[in-house]
């Protein structure tokens, strides 16, 4: 187990979620808010990898402790891949979560092929360098129209059809269970617990 680690995020629910999904792996999950003078990582890489290695890598290196990193959005294929990096400024600087699917779902207008899926790639660098890279997708289908009220980001038009609804109508519970974190984190488990340490 490691001891100790530095969540590369100020987002204390995605601390919330992470440190829950990954209970027993870390001893410890810290947050930026924790961390005085942690510099903010510009994520200017093409790939949700580089992203999250950039942010990891730079956090851990800051702090030296073993730091975790996360970088995800939302791939369309007939968008080709976008909004992809850009998810979360896709409707400019100022961007709004409804901003953002609005100008989505007008992009799309009546596209056929709606099919798309979310992507998390985390990042795990530890004091000694070594350096873990795992990623998580969510398969679904952009839906016409907003529904649901739960969730964030593009989850009121991302309909999963094992259960017939927006990601935003799950419950929290089922979400968590699903989605591309909950994958990711899955992954970063099996294989952290398949390493002696």
């Amino acid at each position: 187990m490691i001891e100790e680690v530095v969540l590369a995020t100020r987002n204390e629910g995605k601390v919330r979620e992470f440190a829950q999904l990954l209970t027993g792996v870390f001893g410890r999950v810290i947050s930026l808010n924790e961390i005085d003078g942690a510099p903010a990582v510009v994520e200017e890489g093409n790939t949700f990898r580089e992203n999250a290695l950039k942010k990891a890598r730079a956090i851990s290196s800051y702090t030296g402790k073993a730091a975790l990193a996360d970088d995800s959005g939302l791939e369309v294929d007939s968008l080709g891949g976008g909004p992809g990096v850009y998810s979360a400024r896709y409707s400019g600087e100022n961007a709004t979560d409804k901003s953002n699917y609005e100008k989505l779902l007008t992009e799309l207008g009546g596209a056929t092929d709606r099919t798309a899926r979310f992507v998390c790639c985390l990042a795990l660098v530890e004091t000694d360098g070594r350096e873990t890279v795992v990623t998580g997708t969510c398969e679904g289908i952009i839906t016409l129209a907003p529904g649901g009220e739960g969730g964030f980001g593009y989850d009121p038009i991302f309909y999963v059809p094992k259960f017939g609804k927006t990601m935003a109508q799950l419950s929290p519970s089922v979400k968590n269970n699903i989605s591309h974190r909950a994958e990711a984190a899955r992954e970063l488990r099996r294989l952290l617990g398949a390493v002696s340490r």
